[in-house]
């Protein structure tokens, strides 16, 4: 086969494929290669498109020996996390040897083992904390304190908050893995917002009564129609407004202000925007970035304590993306924080 012949045989397989002669120059590749390595690789030398010592070694011996072999290289610019699998097989062209080199992009499966470590990882290490402490207060109530009353009732009050915590985590991993489940669903129902932030404030109001917080819903719209999941928007507001409550301060006011865009410029139509608005003591901007992270927390004593998994936000996150809209936090040290769901009306 000559050059082009090579270059349409390859030409619709969606994998990376490169042809090379016998001088490690390229004859032929296709648009997925030329997303790699850029539009003009034909009739350039292998090294000057790849050059990295395990692939050019794999080269130089498939053309000498005529045998396959794969290797592990590096995209160019980027870390070794960026890596690639190759595997180049002796072909031959117009009558002499020549090589055939596959590439498979392994960064996002790279990317995808890293997120799984740390998250196994991250529960690992929340689990641990009320499992040593549920541990060592039961072989205190097998031992010293099996006959101390007041100690007894102490630690199984410990105890009772201990797996409390466990249980708190364990359910919003499994409402994490459910909304992930389904993010790539458009919820097909409508849900007229006002009447559901109503409900979630009425569901928080005792919450917000033993803090000394006061919620209240302002907006000029007799109703707001979105197209959603009505559960999976409840549990977006009840956590956004639990988190005010707990971290907007004793004696201060929680706003939901609800207004309409017209036009949003990312979601192309027309919106409802819901803004749950507290006047706490604010985030400093470093952080602001990574606050839907899994178990991202600014203050993690503090937000143990207040009974925080850490995976609240991420699941917020998780359920406006299956929505199809925007979560915007915009905060101010000593001027509160500002969390903004924007969502496609149905009139769009």
């Amino acid at each position: 086969m000559n050059s082009q012949d090579w270059q349409e045989a390859i030409a619709a397989i969606p994998i990376a494929l490169m042809v090379l002669d016998a001088d490690e120059r390229i004859v032929a590749a296709n648009q997925t290669a030329r997303g790699l390595f850029g539009a003009a690789v034909e009739d350039r030398l292998g090294a000057a498109v790849l050059r990295h010592p395990a692939f050019l070694a794999a080269l130089s011996r498939v053309l000498a020996e005529g045998v396959a072999v794969e290797a592990r290289a590096t995209l160019p610019g980027k870390s070794e996390e960026g890596g690639l699998r190759v595997q180049i097989s002796p072909v031959r062209i117009q009558g002499r040897r020549g090589a055939l080199a596959a590439f498979e992009d392994m960064s996002g499966m790279e990317q995808a083992e890293a997120i799984r470590r740390d998250f196994v990882a991250n529960v690992s290490h929340e689990l641990r904390t009320p499992l040593t402490a549920l541990v060592g207060f039961i072989e205190t109530l097998k031992g010293p304190a099996r006959d101390d009353a007041p100690a007894r009732d102490r630690f199984l009050s410990v105890m009772e908050s201990e797996a409390g915590r466990m249980m708190r985590l364990v359910n919003d991993l499994l409402s994490l893995s459910r909304v992930q489940s389904e993010e790539r669903r458009l919820p097909s129902e409508t849900v007229e917002i006002l009447a559901l932030l109503r409900r979630a404030t009425m569901a928080q109001a005792a919450l917000a009564d033993a803090a000394g917080v006061s919620l209240e819903i302002e907006t000029d719209l007799p109703e707001a129609q979105v197209r959603g999941d009505s559960d999976q928007l409840t549990q977006v507001f009840l956590n956004l407004i639990e988190n005010a409550v707990k971290y907007g301060g004793a004696g201060k006011v929680v706003t939901l202000k609800v207004s309409q865009v017209a036009r949003e410029p990312v979601l192309k139509g027309p919106a409802v925007q819901i803004e749950v608005i507290d006047r706490g003591e604010g985030i400093d901007a470093i952080h602001l970035p990574r606050l839907t992270e899994r178990f991202y927390r600014v203050d993690t004593h503090r937000s143990r304590s207040q009974g925080g998994t850490g995976l609240g936000l991420a699941i917020v996150k998780h359920i406006i993306n299956r929505h199809r809209g925007r979560f915007r936090i915009t905060s101010e040290r000593g001027k509160g924080s500002n969390f903004i769901v924007i969502l496609p009306s149905v009139s769009g």
